[in-house]
């Protein structure tokens, strides 16, 4: 059975929820992540987790300075947590109850790695299929263009690309 310590990504990349959102932008475009983790503020306090989705809808949307913004003013704390013993399922399962895309992997309080929908896409269908079968993104991929056309029209502005169903 595929368990979340064999998918998780590490090392997590953490920021202080009193840095501004253009520091943690700066961070994630430094280290190529989507989401930062957020250091507990004490021993006993909960992780958050910041995520690019957050950074859009609650500064980009509404007008905000990044350089203005504290973390800590959208970030999301307590954030959902996936133990290490967890399988793969079980995380599934967790994240799609949560309705989010990704959350730290915790053991005895510390964060060991981060899990996401790509991680169980990528790697976590591995563990269940032989060789030669695609796992389940890849086997998404491969749909022939001429099914996605038949279904639906892409949309093109200066800005935006989009598609609609028709």
């Amino acid at each position: 059975m595929l368990m979340v310590r064999d998918i998780m990504t590490s090392p997590v990349v953490m920021i202080r929820s009193s840095a501004t959102v253009a520091h943690a932008i700066e961070l994630m475009q430094a280290r190529g992540v989507r989401s930062l983790i957020i250091d507990k503020c004490h021993a006993d306090g909960p992780f958050g987790i910041l995520t690019e989705k957050d950074i859009v809808y609650n500064v980009t949307a509404q007008g905000g300075d990044p350089a203005h913004v504290r973390v800590c003013s959208i970030m999301r704390q307590p954030c959902i947590q996936i133990s290490i013993e967890a399988t793969v399922q079980e995380a599934a399962q967790t994240l799609a109850a949560a309705a989010v895309h990704r959350a730290p992997v915790i053991e005895h309080n510390e964060i060991l790695g981060i899990v996401s929908v790509t991680d169980i896409l990528g790697k976590g269908q591995s563990g269940s299929q032989t060789q030669d079968e695609p796992t389940a993104l890849q086997a998404a991929s491969q749909t022939a263009p001429s099914d996605a056309d038949a279904t639906c029209q892409v949309f093109e502005d200066r800005h935006l690309r989009f598609a609609a169903p028709v």
